[in-house]
């Protein structure tokens, strides 16, 4: 099974605030890669995902994706989140809540587990022109953070920016840990450093971090990332003929060249030095 399937959302989605568990989030993933981009999203709209796609997309035992898919079936239709802002028509709304589907089904017989999304969210999913974040879904799937998978999604939202600072209050309000890790120490120790690792270890980018404190309280965070480099197109030093055997340059056999060239040096030049150092 193929991961380059694109995650396509309204930044408003991406800014929202929710909790959801690895394979809960798995599974609003994928159903959201199958939203057809050319034509608009109806609340009628069946996804269907099988557990044999879902092994094959994370890297899991077939097995126990039969297992998580039913879980997950049993507590996602349950699962809300808050869109923030989500009319600027209409700036007094301030918030909006949502189910993220309006039903759900499991097939035993299948492994197959088949979801509508709510309409309340579809705005967000379908159609976008403007202000929406994309990437693609093998970006994400090695990760097992939830913290990772969040944060590399608010990080691709200005990705064109390359940098990005946040309140800690915010983040723990988008996360929905605002009464959790109350220590700095914890917080970044199960939050902000392991999903810094999975995102550098796993995605596309390169990410790293700084606090900043308002007195002597950490406040902000700031994040600085870059697209990573592949190593194909990494420069290398051209690569030398292999000279016949035999052959000399100003005199100096090619054994001698090959073997004591240095890096950059074309075989004239390495000649030329060999040979004068012959003359010493």
């Amino acid at each position: 099974m193929a991961k380059n399937e694109l995650v396509v959302k309204s930044n408003h989605l991406i800014e929202a605030s929710y909790q959801l568990t690895l394979n809960e989030q798995r599974v609003i993933l994928i159903a959201i890669t199958k939203i057809h981009r050319q034509k608009p999203l109806s609340s009628d709209d069946m996804f269907s995902i099988h557990a044999e796609d879902f092994s094959a997309y994370f890297d899991m035992d077939v097995n126990n994706a039969y297992q998580e898919l039913i879980k997950v079936a049993e507590r996602l239709y349950d699962r809300t989140l808050i869109i923030h802002q989500p009319d600027p028509d209409f700036p007094t709304l301030t918030k909006t809540k949502t189910r993220w589907i309006s039903s759900i089904d499991y097939i035993p017989e299948t492994g197959t587990l088949r979801l509508m999304f709510a309409q309340k969210i579809i705005p967000y999913l379908s159609m976008l022109k403007e202000q929406f974040t994309k990437y693609p879904l093998v970006s994400i799937s090695n990760m097992s953070s939830i913290y990772a998978i969040r944060l590399y999604e608010l990080l691709k939202q200005w990705d064109c920016i390359g940098r990005r600072e946040v309140r800690l209050d915010w983040l723990k309000q988008q996360l929905e840990i605002e009464n959790e890790y109350e220590r700095m120490f914890d917080f970044k120790k199960y939050v902000i450093e392991p999903a810094i690792t999975q995102i550098n270890t796993h995605s596309d980018l390169t990410v790293s971090y700084t606090q900043r404190k308002t007195g002597r309280v950490v406040t902000h965070f700031t994040f600085v990332f870059s697209p990573k480099v592949p190593v194909a197109t990494l420069a290398k030093p051209p690569r030398k003929k292999k000279l016949p055997i035999g052959e000399t340059i100003n005199g100096v056999l090619k054994t001698d060249i090959e073997r004591l060239a240095r890096v950059g040096e074309s075989y004239e030049q390495a000649a030329e030095r060999i040979k004068q150092q012959q003359l010493v």
